[in-house]
């Protein structure tokens, strides 16, 4: 119990009071930093953004590029952004660190940090701010980058395997031709959707219902009123607690949309589990 208390103690003294920790995992182990490392980089600069996605409106952050704490992860890497929530987005590593950015202009993703001293508004309809970090994109058009890429509350970020290996009861079936609208809407679910759900119970995030156990959306709504309701959730059901954002054409295209339902028509016949 003694050894304990003094472990303890010696945590509170190594931490600052206020600060906050972020995990990074690239399968060399874990890394740990706190916000006031972070803030005391070098490289950590003051960044506008002029449409923020969890604020929606113009925000400035302190942040350091997120390329520059992602030292030894490779294009082809998968990462995975776990916040405290239960949201866990997938973004290819390659987004991240390849050549997105020339000259300054293009897509480039910055760990926004907060300070404790100064703590940033609370998310529009919250109590809490989009702290302690929070992905943040520069000419996020540039890299078609969505808003199930700019993950807030951010707790870790690690190096999994790709999503059809880590949960293969997602996977389309795989006598489908490698261009059919099926497998195509799997690129998509996995970009628009597996942040929030799970499917067939497979999946890390926390936020949303399975979207095909017990029933897939697909068997209950009609093609026309799902379309509305992914394009704007609010339009079909009002209810001012939901979490569900719409996805209009410039993140989801109709091409895309088409896509994911093809996806999930096909995935209501390739129930698995509860």
């Amino acid at each position: 119990m003694l050894l304990r208390r003094l472990c303890l103690l010696a945590l509170l003294i190594a931490l600052p009071a206020g600060a906050a920790e972020l995990k990074i995992d690239l399968g060399h182990g874990v890394q740990t930093l706190d916000s006031r490392q972070l803030a005391a980089r070098p490289d950590t600069r003051g960044i506008e953004i002029p449409q923020d996605v969890a604020y929606h409106r113009a925000m400035r952050y302190r942040a350091v590029p997120l390329k520059a704490l992602l030292a030894g992860a490779a294009a082809g890497d998968h990462l995975q952004f776990v916040a405290s929530d239960g949201f866990a987005a997938e973004v290819p590593a390659a987004l991240i660190l390849d050549g997105h950015v020339l000259d300054g202009h293009g897509a480039q993703a910055w760990l926004a940090v907060e300070d404790p001293g100064q703590p940033w508004p609370a998310l529009p309809g919250k109590s809490q701010s989009a702290g302690p970090f929070y992905v943040v994109w520069t000419q996020p058009e540039a890299g078609g980058i969505n808003p199930e890429q700019w993950p807030y509350q951010l707790a870790s970020i690690r190096k999994l395997d790709a999503v059809a290996a880590r949960f293969p009861a997602m996977a389309p079936d795989p006598k489908l031709a490698a261009a059919s609208p099926e497998r195509r809407g799997f690129e998509v679910f996995q970009r628009i959707c597996l942040a929030c759900h799970t499917l067939n119970g497979q999946g890390d995030a926390r936020l949303g219902p399975d979207l095909n156990v017990p029933y897939n959306p697909t068997e209950y709504l009609r093609a026309d009123l799902l379309r509305a309701y992914v394009r704007n959730p609010q339009s079909l059901r009002h209810w001012p607690q939901a979490k569900m954002p719409g996805f209009d054409a410039k993140v989801l295209s109709d091409a895309d949309l088409d896509a994911l339902l093809a996806y999930l028509r096909h995935m209501a016949g390739r129930k698995h589990g509860p």
